[in-house]
């Protein structure tokens, strides 16, 4: 098992030392773009140290969907593991146009991006080591309890 490797860097030896790939990358990337890229929304984070604000939120994520708040959500760190510093962090969260290079988050889901993800999906199936999973390999929005799901499921029926 190999972690925060960059597989594209030196994919000929990765491939020759495993047996199995499990790929959870941007789908178009592993086929080289063959058909165009696949488009995805990105975000941008401000974070900020607020000194003597031991709460400023009260939650770890409060999100904001009206026209007039520039940012998406505010995330106040503390909250995840139930801090009692005098002081506290908050990242907010901006919507930005995403280009490539940029870090995908989520799927473009319209028929133009439909469309490209099932020719790469039809090359998927045809790769016999490489199995393609999480929301960049398989295009797709999804929760953390889905994603775990589905990484399951896949380790389930490719283990047999």
């Amino acid at each position: 098992v190999r972690l925060n490797t960059d597989y594209f860097g030196n994919r000929e030896y990765f491939d020759s030392i495993a047996d199995r790939v499990i790929y959870t990358g941007e789908i178009d990337r592993f086929f080289d773009y063959r058909f165009g890229y696949l488009e995805y929304r990105t975000v941008s984070f401000e974070t900020e140290l607020l000194e003597g604000v031991p709460n400023f939120q009260g939650n770890a994520v409060v999100n904001y969907t009206d026209a007039d708040t520039p940012y998406t959500r505010i995330i106040e760190h503390k909250h995840f593991e139930f801090g009692q510093q005098p002081d506290t962090v908050i990242s907010r969260e901006y919507s930005k146009e995403w280009r490539p290079g940029d870090e995908p988050y989520y799927p473009v889901n319209d028929e133009k991006n439909s469309l490209i993800f099932r020719k790469y999906q039809e090359l998927a199936q045809q790769q016999e080591r490489v199995l393609f999973g999480g929301r960049l390999a398989q295009y797709t929005y999804a929760d953390m309890d889905d994603t775990v799901a589905a990484a399951l499921k896949l380790w389930e029926k490719e283990s047999v």
